[in-house]
């Protein structure tokens, strides 16, 4: 039994057995890879609808897409919990993860992580190797940049890691069309790093007492809570200024992601004064989720839909 697995059980945690394929589905993190394939597809059927391709026409390559890039993110979630595993184990949300109580050890974490991203990539660059590029990038960028070398070093971690979770929808793009010209990719690529930020920043804010146990440098435990208000609401703003780069895809889609942040702002501003800390966080990350789903779900439709009018 390994000392992490020791340590788990010591703090009154007893472990049930399990099957591998939970053991596994729980280590590559399921979850992030769903979110993730929708801002992938969002990118998909942009390019579908400003290249003018039919969606039948690439179906194939699509199909290659989503298993290459679950394939490669799941394969990040795994280098990730291996890892984190010596600061997981201090943190309430992580501490049950396969990678901390020793079901999944280092060499089976290992071979999942290698096993996965080199298949991932194979399929990705049989779609396009353009989108097998940006996948080798977004696992690069969050397994090293990201979680080695500045999740515990410093405050900008979540800049850093925002770059990685906004590859999804150059994926997808790239799988239609190598032509990176079209502000409607800028777009979708400055959506997800800015959006991000207050994302991430809520969940800071309810972790705040794990994150601090752990020692992560997230930005409300070495800054404090006004310099993390300030700092999500000067996110928000530019997230609505970049509501503007969706206009020559679509004015509709433009006005709708200026509406959305235009909410979150005014959420922000009102709860901050009316809420506790927490209760704040909550209704900030919340919103997060409602509006990056509504976004990227009316992104899709109106690609999908507007050919056929």
């Amino acid at each position: 039994m390994s000392a992490l697995k020791g340590n788990h059980m010591d703090a009154g945690y007893t472990l049930q057995p399990v099957s591998f394929s939970r053991l596994l589905l729980d280590t590559i993190k399921v979850g992030i890879i769903k979110s993730n394939l929708i801002a992938m597809f969002a990118g998909i059927c942009m390019a579908l609808y400003v290249t003018g391709t039919p969606l039948f026409g690439k179906i194939a390559d699509i199909v290659l897409a989503f298993i290459g890039a679950a394939l490669v993110i799941g394969s990040a979630g795994a280098f990730n919990n291996l890892y984190d595993r010596d600061i997981d184990i201090l943190m309430e949300r992580t501490k049950r993860r396969p990678t901390v109580t020793g079901q999944i050890d280092t060499v089976k974490g290992l071979i999942i992580g290698c096993i996965m991203s080199v298949a991932g990539l194979v399929s990705l660059y049989a779609a396009s190797p353009l989108a097998a590029l940006f996948g080798f990038l977004g696992l690069f960028l969050y397994v090293v940049p990201y979680t080695m070398w500045t999740k515990r070093r410093t405050v900008y971690n979540t800049e850093v890691g925002s770059l990685s979770g906004a590859t999804p929808p150059l994926i997808g793009w790239a799988v239609i069309t190598s032509d990176l010209s079209h502000t409607g990719i800028a777009a979708l690529f400055t959506l997800m790093v800015l959006w991000q930020m207050p994302h991430f920043y809520g969940i800071a804010v309810r972790r705040y007492d794990e994150y601090k146990a752990a020692k992560v440098p997230m930005l409300p435990v070495v800054k404090g809570m006004k310099r993390t208000y300030v700092q999500t609401n000067v996110y928000l703003v530019a997230l609505f200024m970049s509501s503007g780069l969706f206009w020559s895809f679509s004015p509709f889609v433009a006005i709708t992601a200026a509406l959305l942040s235009i909410t979150w702002i005014l959420l922000s501003l009102i709860g901050y004064r009316r809420m506790e800390a927490t209760a704040w966080a909550k209704s900030m990350f919340i919103y997060s989720l409602n509006h990056i789903t509504i976004l990227l779900m009316i992104i899709i439709c109106y690609s999908l839909i507007k050919p056929l009018f």
